[in-house]
């Protein structure tokens, strides 16, 4: 089977998440929401997404099932996608879930052109950014049944103080001295990752492939550290999507950190009001605070985004693509993309000093900053100019 997963309005509702990649290639979990639609349908995918990241993320020609990127499957929902008939579409109130048809078609041609099919259970839908951390436990408890189903675990050394029997360790993973929890949740340690010695941590909990949880490390329920990526420091419910860095101590909480992002030792996020009042965060449609119905709400952080050390980032920061931050005091709440300062100011990130700074970060992984990233990422330095009132 070969599917598509297109983006619908909530594409623009997970900004500045989403400006560097479509909805389903957001983390959630342990897996991409497209790797779980994969995962389930043994399906290849591609991606209909916005025209210029369709150079990175490009569609599969020859999809006949069309599923929204947005949402998480479940039981249930694969059952009803699964039995969709060419010329049928799969709808749940204004959501069109999924579609069977033999051409592309958007997902409101879909809705006026194909034969509904109403859905009346109720499942996940990825809206705004803060809904990634909120149901992150939930989803690693899905991911885990789904990778570790009628497997057994690699060993793990007896070192360690194990609680719990819902702790899987992938091909090469490590972890010494260290006491793992999965009394609350499961935990799951991918292919080549380690956990350093002396680590305290609480499932639910996932390290993904070739990352690494440094010493001493203190990790709460409902936290992601995704590939290739470092963690240490106190962190709780939060998840960290690829190829960055939290490396040191400090306290990350209810937050989300995108790819190619770097904390700097000792910063910290608040994750409560001292008022103890809802959490707002920027919306980049209504360049206004919107409220997120939420009591805990830390830091979102996009793409190739950095904070030097003892960086102190308010409750419900929004940090966007390529920022900078550094320097004493509370910098803002939303911190535009392409930004450069910190408390005391901001001035423009110039795209070749980006470019520069990038190129020296993906070759500390062994990448080259191809041209499809620096057009994507000169796309993004124009539509966010708008937000950059500096």
């Amino acid at each position: 089977m070969t599917i598509n997963l297109f983006d619908d309005a909530c594409w623009a509702s997970l900004r500045p998440l989403t400006f560097t990649r479509p909805v389903a290639d957001l983390r959630i979990g342990i897996l991409t929401i497209a790797e779980k639609w994969a995962k389930y349908l043994n399906a290849d995918f591609g991606f209909n997404t916005q025209d210029y990241l369709s150079i990175k993320y490009a569609p599969k020609l020859n999809a006949k099932l069309f599923v929204n990127g947005a949402i998480c499957p479940d039981h249930e929902l694969l059952t009803a996608v699964s039995g969709l008939q060419a010329g049928e579409v799969l709808s749940s109130g204004s959501d069109v879930i999924a579609y069977a048809c033999n051409e592309s078609l958007t997902y409101e041609q879909a809705k006026q052109q194909l034969r509904p099919i109403d859905y009346k259970q109720n499942f996940l839908k990825i809206i705004y950014p803060e809904n990634i951390f909120t149901h992150n436990p939930a989803e690693i408890r899905k991911d885990f049944e789904l990778l570790t189903k009628g497997r057994i675990s690699a060993n793990i050394s007896s070192t360690n103080q194990l609680l719990g029997d819902d702790i899987f360790f992938e091909e090469g993973a490590k972890a010494e001295c260290s006491v793992l929890n999965s009394g609350y949740g499961p935990i799951y340690v991918g292919k080549n990752a380690e956990i350093w010695e002396g680590s305290l941590i609480r499932g639910s909990f996932a390290l993904c492939e070739n990352s690494s949880v440094k010493m001493g490390a203190k990790i709460y329920s409902g936290t992601t550290i995704g590939p290739n990526s470092r963690a240490g420091g106190e962190i709780n419910n939060s998840v960290i999507w690829g190829n960055s860095a939290k490396g040191h101590d400090g306290y990350l909480g209810n937050s989300v950190l995108g790819e190619w992002c770097n904390i700097g030792a000792d910063t910290n996020n608040s994750n409560l009001k001292n008022n103890y009042a809802e959490v707002k965060l920027y919306d980049y449609d209504n360049k206004a605070m919107r409220n997120t119905n939420l009591q805990f709400c830390g830091l979102v952080m996009a793409d190739h985004a950095k904070s030097g050390i003892n960086t102190m980032f308010n409750t419900g920061s929004i940090v966007g693509v390529s920022a900078n931050i550094f320097g004493g005091g509370l910098p803002p709440n939303h911190i535009p993309d392409f930004s450069w300062g910190g408390a005391a100011g901001f001035e423009h990130y110039k795209l070749n000093k980006m470019f520069e700074t990038t190129a020296k970060v993906f070759a500390r992984k062994n990448r080259l900053l191809e041209d499809t990233e620096k057009q994507i990422l000169t796309k993004v330095f124009e539509l966010t100019a708008p937000h950059r009132n500096f």
